[in-house]
C-alpha cells in the first residue's frame, strides 16, 4: 500500500521510497528512511498529508506520498 492511502491515526513502517535521489535524501534528513515509522495525523483537501515522523510534524503532498510504500 502507498502512504497516500493510509488511514488517519494509523502508524506504518516504510517499505520502499521510489523518488529521485535528491528528494529521497531530503526525506532521509527529516527521518523518513526505510524501516522507519510514520503516523498519519490528517489530510488536507488537495491530497496533502500531515505526518508525524520521529516526534515532529510534516506536511507532504500527494506527489510524494503516492511513491512511498508502507506496511
Amino acid at each position: 500500500m502507498t502512504l497516500d492511502k493510509g488511514a488517519i491515526g494509523e502508524t506504518y513502517t516504510i517499505k520502499n521510497i521510489a523518488l529521485p535521489n535528491q528528494v529521497e535524501h531530503r526525506l532521509g534528513a527529516i527521518g523518513m528512511t526505510l524501516g522507519g515509522r510514520v503516523t498519519v495525523l490528517g489530510g488536507k483537501d488537495r491530497g496533502t498529508l500531515i505526518l508525524k515522523i520521529r516526534g515532529a510534524r510534516f506536511a507532504l503532498g500527494r506527489g510524494i506520498t503516492e511513491k512511498i510504500e508502507v506496511v
